[in-house]
């Protein structure tokens, strides 16, 4: 029998993963060939093939829509695919392996894949998707240290001449010099991991060390470094250069070292270079001549000077600009010129202090991880860590920039007419606090006023989220029968099985489970759960297609792992990729502190007993809820 080895992944890493396997194992049935599938899920990789499997096998099968490396098919034929493809486009994919018109795979390159080739021309949803890989990974470190630092300055600073300072020799100062280093991994895990998205594992290095050079501006003859978007640079940069490196031929001897040793030295080389001679140095003079400007300006008006200031401070966050017109406030404090950094300290905390404010009052505004990041913000406002704004900054650059800029601006100009000085070199509420700044009420009518003009900003720009988000005081459809708590714990609770018609959106089906998972007593409260089932939607649709949807949330509300079934007679739109409406829909409900992935392991089980047409026909058919629990029981 003939042998066929196979990957599949999905972002989320649940669903589409398994059907995609399910769908290839069965179809590669019908043609008398044995396929073996890796799937790359959250529970994480499962079936790993050995490289006895490759070598058995005629041909690969990537069915992905994550970066998969595929330099251990190197001679083998290989056709990569979308996960959607290995669902339901099977049979062709299966008959291209056999018929051996895939290419063999010479390389760590691959012409069908969008996610390993990036060029000038290709479209922003690439780099997009780039730059979201490396924000991610950068968040933590932002708020770790962010959040360390404003422990250390809350619970150990004291006012001094250069600023608020940590004595020596305390846990204090051992916390802050921990949250100064996590926070100092900020641009170099940005730079890296954005590589990485471009170029797969190759790019780490070269990214890495990119990263590292846009924050010592030494390096290039600057007293100030690059900041997060020097990161960003090095990032693309790093990651373009290696897939150039990639596409060099080489004899074969050689190919096996190229990703480990060959690619990541001459990247970070190229990189190198580059940023330090080409990008740096140009940089370093324009941050001098701004510097100048800013020294000519103080014989000018205050309030342009203010604006200015402002301005600075807010457009990249503790990047170059913020770092020029902070050095220069610190400097006039030595010469006894306190009117400047008063401005300064105002402008610093606007950007993080906003933001926090408004992920709370403008909630459908922002995804539930940024509403997460938005309390550490504002902790990080309240003591001048400007960073805190760079993860809204760098996933909504267009609206979130501009915002903070001019709430900035709008604060520094009210401190600056309103004498506001400031006898230390450091920024926000944290000053005041500790007695640095000389009309203290102006200060935080400073702050307020400039918080406030960058939430109405963001009102006006930013659109929500969720445009059709169910209003909590809104009645609830009420399931047509009573029913009490029962103390069985089956998969498919047999009192949580609905049958459903004239659905207008997926919110009421939603609306109409939780309820019912509620009154079974597995859920304590409905709110909480919805808020989760929420929050997954956010991230990307449940509609798996198939006429099949499955969402699922995790939340302290709920008791046991439990699922709630219903079927809507004439379908609802899931927002599912092959466009079919939703007519069976399977809700799972997940404690918070959930242990062993239970809910992953349920899915997997499900979404591949759902790949069988005959047992979903049988769903829709069914007469009533009775015969639908005897079927699920067969899950």
């Amino acid at each position: 029998m003939k042998k066929i080895v196979a990957i599949t992944a999905c972002p989320v890493g649940i669903a589409h993963t398994y059907m995609a396997a399910e769908k290839l194992v069965e179809v590669g049935s019908t043609f008398d060939v044995e396929v073996q599938v890796e799937t790359h899920g959250s529970i994480g990789v499962e079936n790993v093939l050995t490289q006895t499997d490759i070598d058995e096998a005629i041909g690969v099968i990537v069915a992905a829509d994550t970066q998969i490396d595929l330099t251990r098919f190197i001679g083998k034929r290989v056709l990569v695919v979308s996960v959607q493809a290995g669902i339901h486009q099977a049979h062709e994919c299966i008959e291209q392996i056999l018929s051996q018109k895939v290419p063999v795979y010479e390389e760590p390159k691959s012409k069908q894949r969008k996610e390993q080739e990036i060029s000038i021309s290709e479209s922003g949803t690439k780099i997009y998707k780039s730059l979201m890989n490396g924000v991610s990974y950068m968040v933590p470190f932002v708020v770790t240290g962010g959040l360390l630092i404003a422990i250390a300055l809350s619970l150990g600073g004291v006012a001094g001449p250069t600023g608020v300072i940590v004595p020596e020799g305390t846990i204090w100062s051992t916390i802050l010099s921990i949250g100064v280093i996590a926070i100092g991994l900020m641009v170099p895990i940005l730079s890296a991991y954005i590589a990485q998205s471009i170029a797969d594992r190759p790019g780490l290095v070269p990214g890495f060390i990119g990263g590292m050079l846009a924050v010592n501006g030494a390096l290039y003859g600057s007293d100030v470094n690059a900041g997060f978007l020097g990161g960003i640079v090095t990032g693309f940069l790093a990651g373009i250069v290696v897939l150039a490196l990639k596409k060099i031929p080489v004899p074969k001897v050689v190919q096996a070292i190229m990703p480990i040793i060959v690619i990541p030295i001459l990247s970070s080389l190229i990189v190198g270079f580059s940023f330090i001679y080409i990008i740096g140095t140009p940089l370093g003079m324009l941050f001098e001549q701004l510097t100048q400007f800013l020294v000519g300006m103080q014989s000018g008006s205050q309030v342009i000077l203010a604006l200015i200031l402002g301005a600075m401070i807010a457009v990249d966050m503790g990047g170059p600009f913020n770092k020029v017109a902070f050095l220069f406030g610190a400097g006039l404090i030595a010469e006894g010129n306190y009117t400047i950094m008063g401005p300064i300290a105002v402008a610093i905390c606007i950007p993080p202090l906003a933001l926090g404010v408004a992920t709370a009052i403008l909630p459908k505004r922002f995804s539930m991880a940024e509403k997460e990041t938005g309390k550490a913000a504002i902790a990080m406002g309240m003591f001048g860590i400007t960073e805190g704004a760079i993860p809204f900054a760098a996933t909504d650059p267009f609206r979130v920039i501009p915002s903070i800029v001019v709430g900035s601006m709008v604060g520094s100009v009210i401190a600056m007419i309103s004498g506001v000085t400031n006898r230390v070199a450091h920024g926000g509420p944290i000053v005041a606090l500790l007695g640095a700044v000389d009309n203290i009420a102006m200060f935080f009518i400073a702050v307020a006023v400039g918080v406030v003009v960058t939430v109405i900003m963001l009102y006006f720009l930013k659109q929500p989220i969720i445009a059709e988000q169910r209003n909590e005081e809104q009645p609830m459809i009420q399931p047509k029968k009573e029913y009490v708590q029962s103390e069985d714990e089956a998969f498919v609770h047999p009192k949580a099985i609905v049958l459903l018609k004239d659905v207008s959106s997926k919110y009421e089906v939603i609306d109409v489970l939780t309820e019912r998972l509620v009154q079974v007593g597995a859920v304590t409260s409905k709110k909480e759960l919805q808020a989760a089932v929420l929050q997954r939607e956010e991230q990307s649709t449940t509609g798996i297609g198939l006429e099949v949807a499955i969402p699922h949330g995790k939340s302290s509300a709920v008791q046991n792992p439990t699922v709630a079934f219903a079927r809507v007679s004439d379908g609802v739109d899931w927002d599912a990729l092959d466009g079919t409406k939703a007519k069976l829909i399977f809700l799972l409900a997940v404690p918070k502190e959930n242990v062993n992935d239970v809910h992953l392991k349920m899915l997997q089980r499900l979404t591949r007993r759902l790949m069988n047409e005959s047992f979903r026909e049988q769903l829709l058919v069914a007469v009533d809820e009775t015969e639908i629990q005897q079927l699920l029981e067969t899950v």
